[in-house]
């Protein structure tokens, strides 16, 4: 988690029992979230065999019951909830509302009468929550005091996530389209979808370059971030060449989220380098 090394480096604070409940209840979050997605994908007619081609989508391949799925993601979101309750004890209780708005919005992005996922702001929900609001929530566990300038580090997490849903979108067009959904992907077409996730990848980039120059990362972030660009640059040019569609989505989603490993593994280096 970025934001705890981030805390580490301004703050010089750490503590491994509120990293390790962190971790593990973002980890059931997650978990959960995808579990919903998966239920309701199913039941609601957007995952179907003759155009899902994801074998781990298990409701549609493997014939796994929709009922226990829903139960094991309802189970992993109450264990999740009790962790945040002990991370609350622990630190602040304003992490009981937050977590609750974040398992919620976890839960309506494909629940609900108006799921999110059929709007053209998914991108922007999960950036926001699992990239911006993510970060800060784990860099305040650790450092147990928030400023408005770790918002402005989680920029390029927000933008990064937000580009994993659009390239994860741009493959499921033509399925969406056929499903009723208006993801910004549909609403944009195949050419200006391809455009627009070029412009967020090089924002993503250049305001991690822009953080160290006024002083909100450290300064050997730069030459981190400048190789980490070098190294996402061929792997999407590869995605690009490719085409994103139903057929090529394995492998559009292992290049992009290749670079955001990248990314991540770039920014959390250089922070650790500067600590020691």
């Amino acid at each position: 988690m970025t934001g705890s090394i981030y805390a580490l480096n301004i703050n010089r604070s750490w503590s491994w029992p509120r990293f390790i409940v962190m971790a593990l209840a973002v980890l059931f979050v997650d978990m959960g979230t995808t579990g919903f997605n998966s239920y309701f994908d199913f039941i609601n007619g957007t995952d179907k065999a003759q155009y899902n081609l994801e074998r781990d989508k298990v409701l549609v391949h493997e014939g796994v019951s929709p009922t226990l799925a829903l139960i094991i993601s309802v189970t992993l979101f109450g264990i999740a909830a009790l962790l945040g309750l002990l991370l609350a004890y622990w630190t602040t209780f304003w992490l009981i509302p937050i977590g609750g708005a974040s398992m919620v919005v976890g839960y309506l992005y494909t629940g609900g009468p108006y799921p999110i996922s059929r709007t053209p702001f998914g991108e922007l929900f999960a950036g926001g929550f699992l990239g911006s609001l993510l970060f800060s929530l784990s860099y305040y566990v650790q450092a147990l005091s928030f400023k408005g300038s770790v918002i402005v580090v989680s920029l390029p997490l927000l933008l990064l996530i937000g580009e994993i849903l659009m390239v994860n979108n741009s493959c499921d067009r033509v399925a969406d389209k056929i499903a009723g959904r208006r993801t910004l992907a549909i609403l944009l077409g195949e050419r200006k979808s391809i455009i627009a996730s070029r412009l967020i990848l090089l924002a993503v980039f250049l305001v991690q370059l822009f953080l160290p120059l006024i002083g909100l990362t450290p300064i050997l972030a730069l030459p981190f971030t400048i190789g980490g660009a070098l190294l996402a640059l061929p792997i999407w040019r590869k995605m690009e060449k490719q085409g994103f569609s139903l057929a090529t989505k394995g492998i559009s989603m292992s290049g992009i989220s290749q670079i955001c490993l990248i990314h991540c593994l770039c920014f959390g280096v250089a922070l650790l380098i500067s600590y020691f």
